[in-house]
C-alpha cells in the first residue's frame, strides 16, 4: 500500500479509512485521534460571518439515517480497534449528533472509557435561530483499548506544564476535564480551511498525555492534518488517512511549511 505522501515519519493515505486500516498490521498504533462525520450536511444552520448559513460540508458528512449512522461508526471503531496496541487509547471528537452513539460503540467493541473532556470553546460563534442554547463545546471521549491494559497518561506534564492559553488551567493544579482553548484562528487557516478544523493547542494536549516520544499516532479522518502536525512537531510518528484528496493536498501544504 503507497502512502499518498510520505516524509520524516509523516505518512498521508488516500482512501476509505476502513480499508486503509485494513491494510496496517495488528497492535502497531498507540494513540488514535478520530474526528469522524457530524452527520450534519443533510440539512441545518450555522453562523458563518455573522450570517446564518446551510451546513454542507460534503458528500462524506451527509446522514444515512441512525441505524446506518451507528453501523459506520461500529466498524470504523472495530477497525481502529484492531491496529491500537494494547495498552493503546483512542480519542473520539463530536458533537451531540455523533458523540452518543460513538460512545455506545466504543462500549459495545469492549473498550474501557477513561474520561469525556468538555472542550469549551470561548470564541464559538452565536445561535441566531434564538430557538436553543449557543452551541460552545464540543465533548471528546478517551478510550483504551483494554479494561485491565496500562495505558500512558503523563500526568505530571498535565499538571505541572503551562497551559497558557487556557484560563480554566491552574498552574501546579491537576488537569480537569473542562479545557478552554479556542477554535483556530486565521493564522491555523492560511494555507486554507477545512469545516471541522481543530486548534493544533488541543491536539498538542492529547498528544502529550497520551503518548511518548517517538510513538506512533493516528488519525483515520485526518481532514488538513492538525494532528500530524501536532504530532510532528512533539517527535511522534503520524499517519493520517482521509478520503477528500484535496484536504490531503492541504495537509501537504501545513506539514512542508513547518519545515520552512
Amino acid at each position: 500500500m503507497r502512502p499518498y505522501f510520505s516524509d520524516a515519519g509523516f505518512r498521508l493515505y488516500h482512501g476509505n479509512c476502513i480499508d486503509i486500516l485494513a491494510a496496517l498490521p495488528d497492535n502497531s498504533i498507540d494513540l488514535i485521534f478520530a474526528d469522524p462525520p457530524y452527520n450534519l450536511s443533510n440539512g441545518g444552520f450555522t453562523c458563518h460571518g455573522g450570517r446564518r448559513a446551510p451546513v454542507d460540508k460534503g458528500d462524506w458528512d451527509i446522514s444515512k439515517g441512525i441505524e446506518q449512522d451507528f453501523s459506520f461508526h461500529l466498524a470504523w471503531i472495530e477497525s481502529c480497534r484492531r491496529v491500537l496496541s494494547d495498552n493503546g487509547t483512542i480519542w473520539v471528537s463530536g458533537t451531540y449528533h455523533s458523540i452518543y452513539a460513538c460512545g455506545f460503540a466504543l462500549q459495545r467493541l469492549g473498550f474501557h472509557i477513561l474520561n469525556d473532556i468538555c472542550w469549551f470553546k470561548p470564541n464559538a460563534p452565536p445561535n441566531l435561530s434564538t430557538r436553543c442554547f449557543t452551541a460552545s463545546h464540543e465533548t471528546l471521549i478517551w478510550a483504551r483499548k483494554n479494561r485491565n491494559g496500562r495505558h500512558i497518561f503523563n500526568y505530571d506534564a498535565m499538571k505541572s506544564s503551562d497551559w497558557l492559553n487556557d484560563p480554566l488551567k491552574k498552574k501546579g493544579r491537576q488537569m480537569r476535564t473542562v479545557w478552554s482553548i479556542p477554535s483556530p484562528g486565521r493564522s491555523e487557516k492560511k494555507m486554507g480551511r477545512h469545516p471541522t478544523q481543530k486548534p493544533c493547542a488541543l491536539l498538542k494536549r492529547i498528544i502529550i498525555a497520551g503518548t511518548n516520544e517517538g510513538d506512533t499516532v493516528l488519525d483515520p479522518f485526518t481532514g488538513s492534518s492538525t494532528t500530524g502536525l501536532a504530532a510532528h512537531l512533539l517527535k511522534r510518528s503520524f499517519i493520517g488517512i482521509d478520503c477528500e484528496s484535496d484536504y490531503l493536498d492541504l495537509s501537504i501544504e501545513r506539514f512542508r511549511a513547518l519545515q520552512k
